[in-house]
């Protein structure tokens, strides 16, 4: 803080305008770095609309989101760690370098997102109760990812590493999983999935006697109880 007071004082004292300037710019230096190392640690936000009054951009750690409006927000670059959204509309945000690590979507709409633009390191999330429909999850690593009652129709699954992941109650009408390894993966509780396993690793996946209709569909084949 006093290195900034004392380049203020400088400005005023400055009767070159050329080296005001450059005083200037060093002043908003400082403040966007300021803004770049922003932390918050903690704090629970209630039916906020971060449309309007954007969200700054920084590193979220262990933080609530309830009832928050986050939709066509640009919430690139930003940090989110051991993070928890509850009821939030997140639909279309911008999320390009955006880092989910340890963070849990329950009840949110996040429609067409793409996830695939994320910061992938340490990348883990949770969906619950939530809709991803026509979001994209391509070629990310979901290692023992959890789906809890979510409708997921028309999401790209496409190369994603999706092993030891569990789909409970899912509804994944129309999407998307090629060349993907959805080894030891939980679909039992899935329904409306196609799925072709000669053209993904599905070595040791769980599915109900009802869905094996999904892993025959090329066939165009009649299966009768």
């Amino acid at each position: 803080m006093y290195f900034q007071y004392a380049i203020w004082g400088a400005f005023f004292c400055c009767d070159n305008i050329f080296g005001c300037l450059i005083l200037f710019d060093l002043h908003l230096l400082i403040v966007l770095l300021l803004m770049a190392n922003l932390y918050i640690q903690d704090q629970t936000y209630t039916k906020q609309d971060f449309s309007k009054q954007p969200l700054p951009v920084g590193e979220y750690e262990n933080c609530i989101f309830k009832n928050c409006i986050f939709e066509n927000v640009d919430l690139s670059n930003m940090i989110f760690t051991e993070c928890e959204f509850k009821d939030c509309n997140i639909s279309t945000a911008k999320i390009v370098q955006t880092a989910f690590r340890e963070v849990k979507f329950k009840t949110c709409k996040l429609l067409g997102l793409h996830f695939d633009n994320c910061n992938t390191f340490l990348l883990a999330v949770g969906f619950e109760d939530s809709i991803l429909n026509l979001s994209s999850f391509y070629k990310l690593n979901l290692k023992k990812t959890k789906f809890i009652n979510c409708s997921l129709h028309e999401v790209d699954f496409t190369e994603a590493d999706l092993s030891h992941s569990t789909f409970d109650n899912c509804d994944l009408g129309g999407a998307t999983f090629d060349h993907s390894i959805i080894e030891k993966a939980d679909f039992r509780l899935a329904f409306n999935y196609i799925i072709d396993p000669e053209s993904n690793k599905i070595k040791k996946a769980k599915f109900s006697s009802s869905g094996i209709i999904g892993l025959l569909n090329k066939y165009n084949i009649e299966i009768e109880n």
